[in-house]
């Protein structure tokens, strides 16, 4: 069953369909040398999911944001320090979208504040702090600031998500928290040839590409 109205012949459903497939294409990828190819195929994926936004009449908030996250996708595949910090940009402005789309969207407060939720927002908090004093003094002091607003910026994004009613959103803000935590994890704390490495970047790519595409489909056919 599509998620989209008029089956595999609508324009929607083959725009998923072509982003599910890229990413899988990228998933094998991952251990490629750095590439422009390789750089095109982990950018069109989501980059696939903001044109669907468009063309589906989404928020323009989310078309922001998938968009500026499959910018990132594109910095991210290069290497250096430049390109990092170019994806961590890019990152940071996907989530204040996000944080704007879920709190205009969401409950407000009162909802967090008076149901179980509080719970997972309380996790997330204490996960983003303990994060963050583990990565402190292993990261280079250039990057400790921008790292902490990046930091900041994703417990934001997770809080508003757990305002939402669809609970598609909320597991997506999640995988999305894990993602980067994962993804910090294995640029800052692994050391050098591990081999925990290949299975962890694996696991950033799944979760990002599941989270982003959990808050895309959670917008863009909410009932």
């Amino acid at each position: 069953m599509m998620p989209f109205a008029g089956g595999l012949e609508a324009t929607a459903n083959g725009m998923l369909l072509f982003s599910v497939a890229a990413a899988c294409v990228y998933f094998f990828l991952l251990d490629a040398p750095v590439s422009l190819r390789r750089s095109v195929v982990k950018t069109v994926p989501v980059l696939l999911l903001a044109a669907l936004a468009l063309m589906h009449g989404g928020p323009l908030l989310l078309v922001g944001a998938l968009g500026f996250s499959a910018l990132g996708d594109a910095f991210l595949s290069r290497q250096g320090d430049k390109a990092f910090l170019g994806g961590l940009a890019s990152f940071l402005a996907a989530h204040v979208l996000y944080v704007v789309l879920f709190a205009h969207a969401g409950g407000g407060l009162d909802v967090l504040l008076s149901s179980p939720r509080l719970l997972i927002g309380i996790a997330i908090a204490i996960f983003a702090v303990v994060m963050l004093a583990v990565l402190w003094p292993r990261v280079e002091a250039g990057l400790r600031m921008p790292i902490a607003v990046y930091v900041v910026a994703i417990l934001a994004m997770g809080l508003a998500a757990l305002t939402l009613p669809d609970r598609r959103i909320i597991v997506g803000a999640v995988l999305f928290i894990a993602s980067d935590a994962l993804l910090a994890t294995e640029r800052f704390l692994l050391a050098p040839g591990s081999s925990q490495r290949f299975w962890m970047l694996h696991a950033v790519w799944a979760f990002y590409y599941v989270a982003q595409a959990l808050i895309a489909l959670g917008f863009l056919t909410a009932v």
